[in-house]
This record gives C-alpha cells, structure tokens and sequence, in this order.
C-alpha cells in the first residue's frame, strides 16, 4: 500500500520541481550581485564547453573564445540553475527510493535470520528428542537382554510396580 503513495509522492514532487526551476530561472537574472554571479558562472561554463568541443573535433584550443553577451550569459546561466535544481530533487527523490529500498530489504533479512534461527532451534530440540527416544530404546533393549523375550512384555508392568514400591518406602 505505502510503496504505490510512495511513488506517486516521488513523481509529483519532481513535477512540482520544474516550476520552481522557472521560477528560480526567471529570478536569478533580477537581483544585481546575483546576476553578476551566474553571468561569471555562464561564461566559465561557455569557455570549457567551447573548449571541451573544440578537442573532441580536433580544433585549434589555444585560440581566444568570444565571451557571451549578457543576456544570453543570463539565460545560459538561468537555464543551467533551473537544470541543477530539478537535476538535484531527482537525484534526491532516488537516493531516498534506494534508502527506502535497502531498510525494506534490511527488515526482509532480518526476519529471514530469525526463521532460519527459530528452524536451528527447532532442529536442535529435535535432535536432542531423538537422543531422549534413543537412550530410552538402549534402556529397554538392556532390560529384554537381562529379563528375556517374556520380560520385554512385562517390562512395563514391572516398571510401574517398582515406582510404586519406591512411592510407598
């Protein structure tokens, strides 16, 4: 029952994400310290892409990169916040379904130990019912050897008039 609520939690939370993340995105480029900021953030982030790409097609690095107008380094930088944030309540929602996974398989071990314990000592009782019945057999078969065939069958009454006179003395 909880891991379908569970779900759906984890689902409305990351589509609850993706408006804050636009909101985050369109108030980011407001405030003036800020701006400055994510504009520094934009152009670090278009200088080791540009970069990046220009090794993986073989070009020229050494070569000055144009620094991005303000505006789209705003934007670049709005888009790369609103990312992050919804890039983190998912990853938090799985790190939380994976711990939520693990005590589950946690608790599912534990009550498999305390079977196979409750087993073990269910076998251990039995094992010890079976030395009782043993040691009960090796007492009658001494006692047919001692009496004969014929007081095999009367052992038992011969026992119970032994406690009695063991009662009585």
């Amino acid at each position: 029952m909880i891991l379908p609520v569970v779900k759906l939690g984890t689902l409305a939370l990351k589509t609850f994400c993706k408006p804050i993340a636009s909101r985050l995105k369109k108030e980011a480029g407001l405030h003036p310290r800020f701006r400055q900021f994510i504009i520094n953030i934009a152009q670090a982030n278009h200088r080791f892409t540009t970069n990046l790409q220009r090794r993986v097609y073989g070009h020229a690095t050494n070569v000055e990169i144009r620094p991005l107008n303000e505006e789209k380094a705003v934007q670049a930088a709005s888009d790369l916040i609103g990312e992050l944030f919804v890039f983190s309540v998912a990853g938090a929602a799985v790190i939380f379904e994976v711990q939520r996974s693990s005590k589950s398989e946690a608790r599912k071990e534990e009550k498999r130990k305390q079977e196979l314990q409750a087993i073990k000592q269910r076998d251990e009782e039995l094992a010890r019912e079976i030395e009782l019945v043993k040691q009960k057999v090796a007492e009658l078969e001494q006692h047919a050897k001692a009496r004969g065939v014929a007081g095999l069958f009367n052992f038992r009454q011969a026992h119970t008039a032994e406690d009695e006179k063991a009662k009585h003395v």
